[in-house]
């Protein structure tokens, strides 16, 4: 297993974020009107890039903060030496988040870096010029979503540092509530204040109800505040859910919340343990109820974009949800067929193998693992070369020839990357100009560490 600071290490930001600061809203009509404030100096340094870009975008990039923290506590000493490097990738982020929430009263930042702008150039981190435009949201041009996840992402790591940094941790449960706070007085999605500015890059198709679900979950966690128990039960969040992602949270809320229902025996919370079942019914492929995909050679196949980001989300809620059961020695039945814990460790298990290499193609999808793994990755830090090996200065325009469009491979290997992934074929081109297939994100690698450490341990014995 590598080490999870390499499996969720991809680009990280220095120096200050200089930009004009925007917020939008949305019209009746559906137009967005931006409204750009003066040129400030706002202290947005840290953070990661979330995939193969050079854009802050705190939506995906506090989900991964989320699952990564989750894996953290629910494998913790499964994680063993790796646990330190967990925290430590966690506090990159969570560093960033605070200042996010707290550098400007009544705003929250949300990204750093158009988009728009930035997806015209292919250039290194260190020669970036593109504008570094600050985007945020506030009371006037809600986020529910945005703000949700981000209460998630400090809620969760304030956990992750209880008992090793007391002080750090009651500064991020400070902190989570508050954000929380305004997303769930101040209602609307992010996608419609900000516009293009998120979209279609990460819009939040899924709505803010699965966010406030989310968030509420993980600051009840945190806190046992029955305010959150409450809120949760008056949000009425029955939408069947096969799906988790950085954008659809509902089946991730369910499979924590069930963790009440199971290991606390709190029958209050037995709706959410039956709704975390129904996903796992839509998801086994042998279940009358399923919904979901399989390949030729057994992936479970969602979307044709960086399908791999599904299936280690899913994969996660699985081996998490198989660590409920069997430590209640749980049982469930899909239709007529009686699911134990075995039966979602073997799927998961299935999946993961599948990523690292046995597949039709023996192919790793983690970048540098296995003999045989992607060498042509979507990523601009990877494809480009280091300034030891060129030192002169890349424009905006300045990676595109001759590295973009070459045949060859990256002069810097991504160690545990893990791209987009297959095809619903278990096709593979390995070509850097397909994103959808061969584009790394934080969003892929950080909940797979959870399910790692989780196998490492039951396989082990």
């Amino acid at each position: 297993m590598l080490p999870a600071a390499e499996l969720f290490h991809l680009a990280q930001v220095c120096g200050w974020e200089r930009g004009s600061t925007v917020s939008g809203n949305a019209s009746a009509a559906g137009r967005l009107r931006l409204t750009v404030a003066m040129e400030l100096q706002v202290d947005l340094t840290g953070g990661y890039y979330d995939a193969g870009d050079n854009v802050k975008f705190n939506f995906p990039m506090a989900y991964s903060t989320t699952m990564l923290s989750w894996g953290a506590l629910e494998y913790a000493k499964s994680m063993g030496t790796e646990l330190e490097n967990a925290r430590t990738a966690i506090r990159w982020a969570t560093d960033y988040l605070l200042k996010c929430a707290t550098a400007t009263p009544g705003k929250l930042y949300v990204g750093v870096g158009d988009p728009n702008a930035d997806h015209k150039c292919w250039e290194r981190p260190e020669d970036m010029d593109t504008v570094r435009t600050v985007y945020s949201v506030s009371s006037s041009n809600p986020g529910s979503d945005v703000a949700g996840e981000t209460a998630a992402a400090l809620a969760a790591a304030s956990m992750v540092f209880r008992k090793v940094d007391p002080k750090y941790s009651k500064l991020l449960l400070k902190t989570a509530k508050q954000v929380m706070q305004f997303a769930m007085q101040y209602r609307g999605a992010y996608s419609d204040s900000l516009g293009s500015a998120v979209c279609p890059f990460y819009c939040s198709y899924s709505g803010y109800k699965d966010e406030l679900l989310w968030g509420a979950s993980w600051l009840l966690r945190a806190t046992n505040d029955a305010t959150y128990a409450n809120f949760l039960k008056s949000l009425g969040a029955n939408d069947a859910a096969d799906i988790f992602s950085w954008d659809n949270k509902f089946a991730g809320a369910r499979v924590l919340l069930s963790r009440r229902a199971l290991l606390d025996n709190d029958k209050s919370f037995e709706p959410f343990k039956l709704q975390a079942e129904d996903f796992m019914c839509r998801i086994l492929p042998n279940s009358p109820s399923s919904s979901t995909q399989y390949t030729p050679g057994g992936l479970m196949f969602k979307l044709s974009q960086s399908n791999l980001q599904y299936v280690t989300s899913i994969t996660f809620l699985i081996t998490t949800y198989a660590k409920y059961m069997a430590a209640t020695k749980h049982t469930f039945n899909c239709g007529n067929i009686l699911i134990t814990s075995s039966t979602l460790r073997t799927l998961a298990k299935k999946q993961v193998d599948y990523i690292l290499g046995d597949n039709p193609l023996k192919i790793s999808y983690m970048v540098g693992y296995g003999s045989y793994f992607p060498k042509r990755i979507h990523h601009r830090g990877s494809s480009l070369p280091s300034l030891a090996s060129h030192p002169q200065a890349l424009g905006c325009d300045g990676g595109f020839q001759p590295f973009f469009y070459s045949s060859n491979a990256n002069p810097n290997t991504l160690i545990g990357a893990v791209v987009g992934g297959p095809d619903q074929s278990d096709g593979y081109s390995d070509d850097r100009t397909d994103y959808s297939h061969s584009e790394p994100a934080t969003y892929i690698n950080a909940p797979l560490v959870g399910p790692l450490a989780y196998l490492a341990q039951s396989y082990n014995k």
